[in-house]
Formats: structure tokens, C-alpha cells, sequence
């Protein structure tokens, strides 16, 4: 996998792309935030400190993120095309699960 790709901020982003056909979610942990990527579209994790280290783990159709050092209030998930920062459940399918 490549290195997360250094900010002008000084902090980590690593890009998540969807290369599939099918939607794709993407959890951010360590708080479960749900974020549903569509085929061809990529967002972009912000890491909470200058230096964070990801890991990442995939399932079918599942992309888990865990921002192991920083202040996990500080993670963004922002749109790879647009840049704006992403809130927890977006593109979310109607019949996925809703976070309480």
C-alpha cells in the first residue's frame, strides 16, 4: 500500500478509492463513522496529528480506517474531487443501518 500522502498542514491523508462497480463503505474508527463511497469515487482520511499512523482492513464490501495516534476529533474525511469535509453517513444507502 502506498504512504499516506503528507498535507500542507503537516498532517497525514490517505486516499480511499472505490475502483469497483459496487457502492463501497468506508467505517472510520475509532468512533464507527460510516462514509459511502460510489464506484469511481474517492475520499480522502485526515489524520489528528502531524504524524499519524493508519491500518486498514477490508471486508467485502467494507473499508475500515483506524487513526491510531492524534486526537480522533481532529480526523476528517473530506471529498477527493471537492475537497470539503465529508459528515458521518454520507451517500449512506437508504437500507444501511443507522448509526444511533
Amino acid at each position: 500500500m502506498d504512504e499516506p500522502l503528507p498535507g500542507v498542514d503537516g498532517r497525514r491523508r490517505l486516499p480511499v478509492s472505490n475502483v469497483g462497480d459496487q457502492v463501497v463503505c468506508l467505517f472510520v474508527e475509532p468512533f464507527g463513522e460510516d462514509f459511502w463511497l460510489q464506484p469511481e469515487e474517492t475520499f480522502v482520511v485526515i489524520g489528528g496529528a502531524v504524524d499519524p499512523e493508519f491500518s486498514v482492513s477490508v471486508i467485502s464490501d467494507h473499508v475500515i480506517v483506524w487513526a491510531n495516534a492524534g486526537d480522533p476529533y481532529e480526523v476528517q474525511v473530506v471529498d477527493g474531487r471537492s475537497g470539503n469535509v465529508l459528515e458521518c453517513g454520507h451517500g449512506r444507502p437508504g437500507e444501511a443501518p443507522q448509526a444511533e
